[in-house]
């Protein structure tokens, strides 16, 4: 099974695969780290966008994505351009994409029988929340 996790920040929608094969989990080399919206969330831009994700996904064989939810409002909100995004990538063809809750990620991380020191993955700052989303959503599918 191979998984994308994803975390949308601003026009950003950073991501960590994963990939769990006869019990072991691997965490496979991509050619990316994260996909943007390069101006405007103009509707070419998303198109291009989800393009990108699409030959993304069929590249790396990627059976499901995880995107770590964000609220709708108050102090962490997402903003008009991730909800965007995100819709982008739930209409995807061929991908079981799921929207996973933090509380979720959080207690399937605590439960996990599976621990991997994040500094130890070779993964950037910024794709920690992409790595826990696809961890969490693993740990519960083993």
């Amino acid at each position: 099974m191979r998984v994308c996790g994803v975390e949308l920040a601003g026009n950003d929608a950073n991501i960590a695969l994963m990939n769990l094969e006869n019990g072991l989990i691997q965490l496979p080399d991509c050619r990316t780290r994260k996909l943007s919206l390069q101006k405007a969330a103009t509707a070419h831009e998303l198109k291009y966008f989800q393009k990108s994700f699409a030959q993304l996904v069929q590249d790396y064989k990627i059976e499901t994505i995880v995107i770590r939810q964000r609220p709708m409002k108050g102090k962490f909100a997402g903003g008009a351009i991730g909800f965007k995004l995100e819709a982008a990538l739930e209409l995807l063809n061929g991908v079981q994409v799921i929207v996973m809750p933090p509380t979720e990620i959080k207690t399937a991380l605590k439960e996990s029988r599976v621990f991997i020191e994040f500094s130890e993955t070779g993964l950037k700052g910024f794709q920690k929340s992409a790595f826990e989303t696809a961890l969490a959503y693993m740990s519960q599918h083993l």
